[in-house]
């Protein structure tokens, strides 16, 4: 992988900062933007990508753009080599609109559901690069654990709290948007699925 400036990463932090400050005070703004089920059904599918641009408070926002700039500066240049930055930034809003979608299609009959947040999206992100570097270790609370370790972890506790009533978080949505990202990376490059296969390999040698 190359080394060029992220600059589509940084947009997009810049962009998700910048409206999630001013929502903060603005609370006309932060409605206007969150996934809303009846202003989608109203003809507003925009809501489809721009509750990605939004966030409940600064640690969700802080904890989501973090976890970007670390991994969207090592896979944005992977998406650019195979289908440029503007593809990878239609890749980052198709992750916002993919993830929330199951979550629409659960709650197309509660007019008071609401989610807001880049969640879905960064999850894409995160394990895209879980097939192109399996085994490297991301830092969980200072504690070193593989990728693929963490990525599967990830989605059976995203399931089972996906089951849970009376949860705040869109798990769906990060389940969503991690089975999206590689879903995606795959079909972007084929020979990835190989690569990952031997990779999973590489520690049984």
């Amino acid at each position: 992988m190359t080394t060029t400036l992220p600059l589509g990463t940084f947009a997009i932090i810049g962009l998700t900062c910048a409206l999630s400050f001013v929502a903060f005070r603005r609370e006309w703004l932060m409605q206007r933007l969150w996934f809303s089920v009846p202003a989608v059904q109203q003809g507003q599918y925009e809501r489809f990508v721009t509750h990605g641009l939004v966030h409940a408070d600064a640690p969700h926002l802080l904890l989501n753009m973090v976890t970007l700039f670390f991994f969207g500066a090592v896979m944005e240049p992977f998406f650019a080599s195979h289908i440029g930055i503007t593809g990878y930034l239609a890749f980052y809003g198709s992750a916002v609109a993919a993830a929330i979608f199951p979550s629409y299609i659960a709650h197309r009959h509660d007019p008071a559901y609401r989610s807001l947040g880049a969640s879905g999206a960064v999850s894409a992100v995160l394990f895209a690069y879980v097939l192109v570097d399996p085994w490297s270790l991301l830092y969980v609370l200072v504690i070193p654990v593989p990728a693929i370790v963490f990525a599967v972890s990830y989605l059976l506790y995203g399931v089972v709290a996906a089951r849970r009533a009376g949860s705040r978080i869109n798990h769906s949505a990060h389940v969503w948007g991690a089975v999206y990202g590689m879903t995606f990376s795959l079909i972007m490059a084929p020979g990835l699925g190989i690569h990952f296969v031997r990779e999973m390999g590489r520690p049984l040698g």
